[in-house]
């Protein structure tokens, strides 16, 4: 636990320099993106990168995707990433933004909310099994009323929207959010450690 908050402590000092948004020194970088692909055996994610100045307000749609392996030293390294095609919905705009692999571009895509849930807790029977205590898979598809629901767990959010025919028929990854991550690193491509973002709660002892 001491060596993860060290590396929580590092990001987060890499972040605050007065260097460029991806906290480049001497020491080596700091790179943020949310997770399109990840292979289990190879050890390597692809990512889009954050390419916002707001740190608040991540918008992981750089392009083209970059990829790293992960850390030869498993202590340096956080959970195993979710990968994605899904990079973000916007409930204001009603918008949802994927990733298209076949044309290694981005679709901007209007939704119709058919339900918002809101201040659905991570342990909401809604979203959380009690019997085996794990996640309910999303997202969930409704062939019959062409409906997609999905958890927002960041914005405690249980979304149900449609979408036009062509876009509900893409494969489940097209509508799943990858996780974000972050990685330090000084070689391109090659990270020395990394940690999962979305699955990490840095006040949990």
């Amino acid at each position: 636990m001491a060596r993860h908050m060290i590396f929580i402590i590092l990001l987060a000092v890499l972040a605050a320099s007065g260097c460029d948004k991806f906290g480049q020194d001497k020491f080596g970088k700091v790179d943020q993106g949310r997770v399109i692909a990840f292979d289990k055996n190879e050890r390597t994610i692809v990512m889009l990168r954050d390419q916002s100045q707001d740190v608040k307000k991540p918008d992981y749609t750089a392009l083209p995707p970059v990829s790293y392996k992960l850390p030869d030293d498993l202590n340096e390294t956080g959970p195993a990433p979710k990968a994605g095609k899904l990079m973000n919905i916007d409930l204001e705009k009603k918008e949802a933004v994927i990733f298209v692999e076949s044309s290694n571009s981005l679709s901007t895509i209007n939704i119709t909310i058919v339900e918002e849930k809101k201040k659905v807790d991570p342990k909401d029977p809604l979203v959380f099994d009690p019997d085996t205590k794990k996640n309910r898979a999303f997202p969930v598809f409704d062939q019959q009323k062409k409906t997609i629901s999905l958890y927002l767990e960041k914005n405690k959010t249980l979304l149900t929207f449609a979408v036009p025919d062509e876009y509900f028929a893409m494969p489940p990854e097209s509508w799943t959010l990858g996780d974000e991550v972050r990685v330090y690193y000084k070689e391109p491509g090659k990270s020395l450690r990394f940690m999962n973002v979305s699955k990490t709660d840095i006040f949990k002892k």
